[in-house]
């Protein structure tokens, strides 16, 4: 537990074999952990940091996303399909199939769309949730990892790690509008996400050790920013001032000043950090 002020460590707490993904519920009072080694979810209180309850949420719970409506939407890898769980009660709503090793899961703003990446499969499946069905497969590149909604719930942008690429998709015809590189060999991209006025994308560089900072229209890259060893996370304040990104061989996490697009801060954390969520209002 980072204080977002001072960019120091006040806390660390027990959890679980291999916690992965977090994520907060849409008021702010819950935070969520995947356990994948457990397969569950842990509930906690952010502010007193007490574990509230937990449950079972299928095999190898990693990436999550938290529906508006509270609703979680989990990747399951292993059995290559999406879950959706109420985290009040720990029901499973619903099961969806979807391609091998899902990996990314995003929610659009409004709700309406969820999309699964799935690794080996290629694809972004896009999921009409008040249904929870498949209404389209978008192929992309090879081993696609994460994506993120523009605010209108138009655009996705997805990182795609093997091709070493960014895609931008129109969502409502299921088509690629533009495909990016990410610049060198090294660079594998795994997490993305935008800029407050959407004009920036900010991607994790994976074993590149960087953030690569690419104009949202052209997708052309803006600049580098080295980083810690296989950055894989990252969370944006509310205000969009700075960028946290975990870096799992380092064992650190990375505070990036978005107006200068330059490191102000790495902080030492446990080991393989991989999730990170920021609570500041």
């Amino acid at each position: 537990v980072i204080d977002a002020k001072s960019l120091n460590v006040e806390n660390t707490i027990e959890i679980g074999e291999r916690p992965r993904g977090i994520g907060l519920s849409p008021n702010g009072n819950e935070l969520y952990i995947a356990i994948s080694e457990e397969n569950k979810i842990v509930v906690m209180d952010p502010d007193s940091l007490e574990i509230l309850r937990e449950f079972k949420a299928g095999s190898d719970p990693e990436t999550f996303a938290v529906h508006p409506n509270g609703n979680i939407y989990i990747s399951n890898e292993d059995d290559a399909k999406a879950t959706v769980f109420n985290p009040k009660t720990g029901e499973k709503i619903a099961e969806i199939k979807v391609g091998l090793e899902p990996e990314g899961v995003a929610i659009s703003h409004d709700g309406e769309r969820v999309i699964i990446t799935s690794e080996s499969t290629n694809m972004l499946h896009v999921i009409r949730a008040s249904e929870n069905i498949i209404e389209s497969n978008i192929l992309v590149g090879s081993r696609p990892r994460s994506a993120v909604f523009t605010k209108s719930g138009d655009i996705v942008y997805a990182t795609a790690e093997i091709s070493g690429e960014v895609v931008k998709v129109d969502i409502n015809k299921a088509k690629i509008i533009k495909t990016g590189s990410t610049g060198d060999a090294k660079s594998k991209p795994k997490d993305v996400i935008l800029s407050k006025d959407e004009k920036i994308i900010y991607v994790a560089g994976g074993r590149a050790n960087k953030v690569i900072v690419m104009d949202a229209d052209t997708l052309e890259i803006i600049k580098n920013i080295p980083v810690g060893k296989r950055v894989w996370g990252l969370a944006m304040s509310s205000d969009g001032q700075r960028i946290f990104t975990t870096n799992g061989v380092s064992g650190t996490v990375s505070v990036i000043n978005t107006v200068k697009n330059e490191v102000i801060k790495t902080i030492e954390v446990g080991k393989f950090p991989w999730g990170v969520v920021v609570k500041d209002k």
